[in-house]
C-alpha cells in the first residue's frame, strides 16, 4: 500500500514518539533503582546480609555495577532520547491551564535568603536530598554502635566514647560521599541529565554552589573529628600516615586543605571582589579529587565516579573545541561602552533562545575563559552568531580599549566553547511574554525577540503578546536596543506585537550626543580560523553518547588487562607487584586515557567530515554595508528625521520614561483564563521584587523564570 508523504511523515512521528516513551520508562526504572540502592545502603540487612556476597566475587566490580553503571547507562540513554526528539524545539502553542499542577510547583516560594530565588520544585528536592543525608548519617551511626556495643575493646586502647568519636567521624565522611556523588553534574555543560530535567548547567550553578557547600563542610567535620580523636589517644603520628593498604590519612588532610582553599574563595564577598583569584583556585578541583581517591581507594571511589566521569568528558571535549581558532567577522562599538561581536557559523550549528557561549582573547589573558549570551538566532542569522559584552571589569575594559583605539585592528584571535542552551523552548506556550531586564540583562531577549518575529514572518505559530520592560542608568544605554532586530534579513516589526517600556533611572531627560555613533570593526580573515560549529557537529548527542559508552568500556578492558596480566600475579598466592598507591594511580591513568583515545577520535573524525563541507569562510567577508542607524539610537538622539528609516515601527512601539524606576505590579495583570509567562533577567534586586510578585496567591496564571546567570 503506497502511503503519502504527510502519512509516512505521521507514521514515522509516531514511531519515533513509542521510542521516546520507551527510552523515558527505562530512564525512570534505572534512576529509581539507583536511588534505592543509595537509600538501603546503610541498612543493617543490606550492609551484613547482602552486601558480604555481593562483594565476594570482587569490591570494585561490584561498586561499578550497583553505583557506575546506572547513572552511565541514563546519560547515553538521555543522549538517545534527546537525538530521537531534537526535531522538537517545544514551540507549543497552548495555554498554561489556569490551575496547572506542574505549574504550581514551579512558582517561587522563597525569594529572598541565602539559597536565592527558590521554587516549590527545587525545595522538594532539596529536602529530600537532605533527609537522605540525614537518613544515611543516622542509619550508619546507629549500625556501628551497635557494633562497638557488641566489641567493647574496639578500638584497641580507647573509651567507649571515643570509638563513637571515631565511627561519627567515620559516618560524616560517607555522608560527604554522598554529597560528592552530585556536586558535579550540575557544571556539566553538555549533560543529557540536565536537559532531560529541563535545565542548563547555567541554571544549574545555584544546586553546584549548594551540594559544594554541604559537602565540604561535612568533610570539615569529618577531618576535624578524626583530628580531635587521634589527639586524644595519642595517636597524633596517624595524621602522617600514607597507608599501602585501606585508608590513606596523609592523602585525605592533603584533599581537605585543598578543598578549604578552594571553599574559602567561594563566598560572594570574596568571589566578587576577587574574582580572579576564585577562578584560578577552582582548577584545584583537580589535585583534590587526584589526593581523594588515594585517600579512600578507587574500588570506593566508584560510588562517586559517575558524575565525575561525566563531568571529564564534557571537559575534555571543551578543551578540544578551544583548540580551535574562530572567525571572528566584525566588532559593533555601541556608544554605551558594549561590544557586540560577530563570528562566522557554520550553517549546521543549531543552538535555542537565550544559549551562552564562553570566550577567550589570548590577547587579553590565556586562561580566562567569560560566558556571555548568544544575542543572534538560527532563523534570523543562519550565518552568524554574535554576543553582546558590556564593559563591566578589567577584561571586558581591555577589549573594549583594543576595538577602539585609533588603528583598528586587523584581526582578532578568539577560542569560544559552545554555544550551550536548553534543549527546548517554553515561552511560546503563554498568551503572553513579558521580559525584564535590567542593564546588560537584555540580552538574552534579543535571541527571543528574533525568534518570535521569525515565527510571526511565517505564520506558523499563534501571534503572541509581547512586552519588554527594561530599565537603564543613562540615556546612552538605550543604544543597545540597535540589536533588537536582525540585520541580515528584512523583518516585518509589525507583524509582532510587541511593545517597549524603556527607563533611564539616573537622567531627567536624554542627554544626546553626535558625536557618539555606534562603530564597525571589520578583521581581516585568517586561514587558521573557522566558523564556529558544534565540537561533534549536528549529531552532538548521539555522538556524545557513544563517546562515553565506548569510553568507559575502553577502561574497563584496560582495567581487566592490568588486573589480569600486571596487577595481579601471583607468586606462591603472596605477594602482589603494585601497591595500593600505584592501582589507584593507574586506575586514574586508564580512565583519563580512555576519554582522551575516544574522544580526540571522534572530534578528528568530525573534523575531517567537517572539512570536506566547509564552504570558504572567505566568501562570508562582505564590504561594510552602508548602514542606517537603528532604533537605539533614534531614542538616544531624537532630533534625528525619523522618516527616513525603515524601522521606524518599532521607534513608535517603544516609551521611554526618565528619572523613574518601573511598577512591575502595573505590568503584570493577566486577562481572565490566560497565561502569562513572566521573563526576569538583571540584577538580584530586580528578580527578586518580580519574583515576589508571581509568587503571590493572586498570581496564578503568572509563570516565572529568572534568566539571569549572575550568582
Amino acid at each position: 500500500m503506497d502511503y503519502s508523504a504527510p502519512e509516512k511523515r505521521e507514521f514515522r512521528n509516531e514511531g519515533m514518539e513509542i521510542i521516546r516513551v520507551a527510552l523515558m520508562l527505562l530512564i525512570m526504572v534505572l534512576f529509581l533503582g539507583y536511588m534505592m540502592i543509595w537509600i538501603i545502603m546503610p541498612v543493617n540487612t543490606y550492609g551484613l546480609l547482602y552486601l558480604p556476597d555481593i562483594y565476594a566475587k570482587g569490591e570494585q566490580g561490584a561498586n561499578f555495577i550497583l553505583y557506575s553503571f546506572p547513572l552511565l547507562a541514563i546519560s547515553v540513554l538521555g543522549f538517545l532520547y534527546l537525538d530521537v526528539g531534537k526535531t522538537d524545539v517545544g514551540h507549543n502553542n497552548g495555554s498554561f491551564a489556569k490551575n496547572s499542577y506542574l505549574a504550581k510547583w514551579k512558582r517561587p516560594i522563597f525569594v529572598k535568603g541565602p539559597l536565592g530565588i527558590v521554587s516549590r520544585t527545587e525545595l522538594f528536592f532539596l529536602s529530600a536530598f537532605i533527609l537522605l543525608l540525614c537518613w544515611s548519617f543516622s542509619a550508619y551511626v546507629h549500625m556501628f554502635f551497635g557494633d562497638v556495643t557488641r566489641q567493647p575493646d574496639f578500638p584497641m586502647g580507647a573509651n567507649l566514647w571515643k570509638a563513637k568519636m571515631e565511627i561519627a567521624g567515620l559516618t560524616l565522611g560517607h555522608a560527604g560521599n554522598a554529597c560528592l556523588a552530585f556536586v558535579f553534574f550540575p557544571v556539566t555543560r553538555s549533560s543529557s541529565l540536565l536537559r532531560l530535567l529541563g535545565l542548563t548547567s547555567e541554571s544549574s550553578i545555584k544546586y553546584h554552589i549548594w551540594l559544594g557547600h554541604i559537602t565540604l563542610a561535612l568533610f570539615s567535620a569529618h577531618s576535624l573529628y578524626f583530628i580531635i580523636f587521634w589527639a586524644s589517644t595519642n595517636q597524633i603520628s596517624q595524621m602522617l600516615e600514607w597507608g599501602e593498604t585501606g585508608i590513606s590519612n596523609l592523602a585525605g588532610e592533603i584533599a581537605m586543605v585543598v578543598g578549604l582553599a578552594m571553599w574559602a574563595t567561594t563566598f560572594p564577598r570574596i568571589r566578587r571582589k576577587f574574582f580572579e583569584v576564585f577562578f584560578y583556585t577552582h582548577y584545584l578541583y583537580i589535585p583534590l579529587m587526584v589526593f581523594y581517591v588515594f585517600h579512600v581507594g578507587f574500588s570506593y571511589f566508584c560510588i562517586t565516579l559517575p558524575g565525575f566521569y561525566l563531568f571529564l568528558v564534557d571537559r575534555y571535549l571543551r578543551f578540544l573545541q578551544s583548540q580551535r581558532k574562530v572567525r571572528l567577522v566584525s566588532a559593533r562599538i555601541l556608544p554605551c561602552k558594549a561590544v557586540e561581536l560577530n563570528f562566522s557559523k557554520c550553517l549546521g550549528l543549531r543552538y535555542n533562545p537565550t544559549s551562552i557561549m564562553f570566550i577567550n582573547l589570548p590577547g587579553i589573558s590565556k586562561l580566562q575563559w567569560h560566558p556571555f549570551t548568544v544575542t543572534s538566532n538560527n532563523n534570523t542569522d543562519p550565518d552568524r552568531l554574535s554576543v553582546l559584552i558590556k564593559c563591566e571589569g578589567s577584561w571586558t575594559e581591555s577589549l573594549y580599549q583594543k576595538l577602539s583605539q585609533p588603528i583598528p585592528l586587523e584581526r582578532l584571535e578568539v577560542s569560544v566553547e559552545g554555544p550551550y542552551g536548553p534543549a527546548s523552548i517554553h515561552f511560546f506556550r503563554h498568551d503572553t511574554l513579558v521580559m525584564i531586564s535590567g542593564g546588560s540583562g537584555i540580552t538574552p531577549f534579543f535571541s527571543i525577540i528574533r525568534e518570535l518575529l521569525f515565527y510571526a514572518s511565517r505564520r506558523s505559530c499563534k501571534t503572541k503578546q509581547v512586552l519588554l520592560i527594561t530599565t537603564f542608568k543613562k540615556s546612552v544605554d538605550l543604544t543597545m536596543l540597535d540589536l533588537l532586530l536582525p540585520v541580515s534579513a528584512n523583518y516585518d516589526i509589525t507583524q509582532l506585537p510587541l511593545r517597549i517600556e524603556a527607563y533611564v533611572t539616573r537622567e531627567k531627560e536624554p542627554i544626546p550626543d553626535d558625536q557618539k555613533l555606534c562603530q564597525t570593526v571589520w578583521f581581516l580573515p585568517s586561514a587558521t580560523d573557522a566558523p564556529v560549529s558544534a565540537s561533534l557537529g549536528s549529531n552532538t548527542w548521539l555522538w556524545h553518547g557513544a563517546i562515553i559508552s565506548s569510553s568507559f568500556f575502553t577502561f574497563l578492558l584496560f582495567f581487566g588487562i592490568l588486573a589480569r596480566y600486571y596487577v595481579y600475579p601471583v607468586d606462591n598466592n603472596t605477594s602482589t607487584r603494585f601497591s595500593y598507591t600505584e592501582k589507584n594511580a593507574l586506575s586514574m591513568f586508564f580512565i583519563c586515557l580512555s576519554i582522551a583515545m575516544t574522544a580526540t577520535a571522534a572530534f578528528i573524525w568530525h573534523e575531517k567530515q567537517n572539512a570536506k563541507k566547509m564552504t570558504q569562510i572567505h566568501s562570508l567577508d562582505r564590504p561594510k554595508p552602508k548602514g542606517i542607524p537603528r532604533p537605539g539610537q533614534w531614542l538616544y538622539n531624537s532630533k534625528r528625521d525619523l522618516e527616513s528609516f525603515p524601522h521606524q515601527s518599532l521607534f513608535q512601539n517603544t516609551t521611554v520614561h526618565y528619572g523613574e524606576r518601573p511598577d512591575f505590579k502595573k505590568y503584570l495583570r493577566v486577562r481572565e483564563g490566560s497565561s502569562m509567562g513572566v521573563l526576569v533577567s538583571g540584577p538580584t534586586m530586580m528578580r527578586q521584587q518580580v519574583a515576589a510578585i508571581c509568587s503571590s496567591s493572586e498570581a496564578d496564571n503568572l509563570h516565572f523564570e529568572s534568566m539571569s546567570f549572575s550568582f
